[in-house]
């Protein structure tokens, strides 16, 4: 059946007067610009793909799964630390948990605890490649500053927190970004508990010197994985527990990402035998 055709203007017309949200605009704007072309905006201007740049695709393999996700000139959404932030900003039941302070944090590989802990958190090998980009500036590469990056191990349990690992650090660094605005973790695929789709936690800071005090962080935010990456990761032996607890949550009840995760679904390539490499790129404003 045909359809009238309705122009750009008119479907932007159209959306001011809703309701919606703002966050729910924007993702209405970057899925539309990735469905009409992009055109000049004149008056000396840049066009509209140099403000809103959107492009999703996904493949799914018997031997691995590769997504590529979005690709913005927009801040990441702000959202809550949860719990066990580990930041200083509350207590593990044994006084402050502040890994921010602690001597060998700064740190690309994350997971193995530094003192006063020793252990070593197990699961599929992962590499996190993040890029922090000033959104003030046009999404220049943010070089120079500083990601703290959180998350729970394969049982779904954190360190500093958990029974038994107040005294661990695993899966918890900080590290300062390169000149093209990127850090880089290695790490293991995180657990799925009961209650949250799976997602890593991290807080953007102006310098490596500010990343002390969570009073300093410009940016608290998560980011999640494609649903493809976690029924394969999930499928292996040793995550049996996330498995089952993921067949009972999905993004539209999750109390984070319920919203829409546009801007923070990684792209994940790789496989559960070889490892998974996860990139994003994180919107903020310096």
């Amino acid at each position: 059946m045909d359809h009238p055709h309705h122009s750009l203007a008119d479907d932007l017309d159209r959306l001011l007067d809703t309701q919606s949200s703002r966050r729910q605009s924007l993702r209405w704007l970057l899925a539309s610009a990735a469905a009409v072309p992009l055109v000049s905006c004149g008056g000396g201007g840049g066009s509209f793909g140099d403000l809103v740049a959107s492009t999703v695709s996904s493949s799914t393999g018997s031997t691995g799964t590769t997504t590529v996700t979005t690709g913005t000139c927009a801040v990441i959404p702000e959202e809550t630390g949860g719990p066990y932030p580990g930041d200083g900003t509350n207590s593990n039941g044994s006084g402050v948990a502040n890994a921010l302070t602690l001597s060998g944090i700064v740190r690309s590989d994350i997971r193995t605890s530094v003192s006063p802990g020793g252990a070593t958190a197990a699961g599929i090998p992962t590499t996190l490649k993040l890029q922090v980009v000033n959104v003030g500036a046009s999404c220049a590469s943010a070089a120079g500053a500083a990601v703290y990056l959180w998350h729970c191990d394969r049982n779904g349990n954190y360190s500093m927190y958990a029974s038994g690992l107040t005294t661990e650090n695993y899966l918890r660094g900080v590290q300062e970004a390169d000149s093209t605005g990127t850090v880089a973790f290695t790490t293991i695929f995180p657990g799925c508990y009961s209650g949250r789709m799976p997602h890593i936690h991290f807080e953007v800071y102006p310098s490596l010197a500010k990343a002390t005090s969570a009073a300093n962080r410009i940016k608290t935010s998560q980011f999640t994985f494609p649903m493809a990456t976690l029924n394969e990761a999930y499928a292996t032996t040793a995550y049996g527990a996330s498995a089952r607890n993921l067949a009972s949550m999905s993004y539209a009840t999750d109390n984070v990402f319920s919203d829409g995760t546009s801007l923070q679904m990684a792209s994940v390539s790789g496989d559960p035998v070889n490892g998974y490499v996860v990139t994003l790129t994180i919107g903020v404003s310096l």
